[in-house]
């Protein structure tokens, strides 16, 4: 079976995500598919975490606790939100392997640095085998993959990173694995009759949309 993991580097909660696949069958296959969070928040409407101030706080508190209560190495980068994209073109260009993946997010995560810093990016550069740094970056078929995946996560319903998408079945953050383990077990367990009728669930309130000046 095949799962498809929508990630960007920019997401904490996909770093502490990532680090617990472990608790997934080993028959699992996991497609590793580098998306841009911040195409996804314009084309959705949507604010970041970090965007709003007590939930920045929040989230940054919170993913350090938890960071510490998984026993994983977990340190803030020096500033955040970042720019990740020149990151997430190294990963592409150097193939979106599990090894790959996971060596960007410890150096940005695990270890707490700038991937907006050229050293930084050059230090990562190295860890994944790309001898010329600059070409990769300018390479218009990485460019181009980066937004087609982007634009094909949209396309599939992907709203937020981290998300796995197995067969239709979206699970959305780093607490959703339980979920998804479950449906793994009961492949029928989005068939029940009240999973089937909150798909179809009428609004019964909608805000009026605030429009700035």
């Amino acid at each position: 079976m095949l799962a498809r993991w929508y990630f960007d580097l920019i997401s904490p909660y996909a770093y502490l995500h990532l680090k617990q696949f472990g608790k997934l069958p080993a028959s699992l296959e996991i497609e590793y598919v580098p998306v841009l969070f911040a195409g996804m928040l314009k084309h959705h409407g949507h604010k970041g975490p970090a965007e709003i101030p007590s939930k920045r706080i929040y989230t940054y508190q919170h993913v350090t606790w938890l960071g510490a209560h998984l026993d994983l190495p977990f340190r803030m980068p020096p500033a955040h939100p970042f720019n990740s994209l020149h990151a997430l073109r190294l990963i592409i260009a150097a193939g979106p392997t599990r090894q790959n993946v996971e060596a960007a997010f410890d150096l940005a995560w695990g270890e707490g640095r700038d991937l907006q810093d050229p050293g930084v990016l050059a230090e990562l550069a190295g860890r994944l085998h790309i001898k010329d740094m600059q070409a990769a970056l300018a390479d218009e078929a990485v460019k181009a993959r980066l937004k087609a995946d982007t634009d094909g996560a949209i396309a599939r319903g992907v709203f937020g990173v981290p998300s796995f998408l197995l067969g239709e079945h979206l699970f959305w953050g780093q607490d959703s694995l339980e979920m998804m383990l479950d449906c793994l077990k009961d492949p029928g367990l989005f068939d029940t009759p009240e999973m089937q009728r909150v798909r179809t669930l009428p609004q019964g309130a909608t805000r009026k949309e605030v429009k700035g000046s």
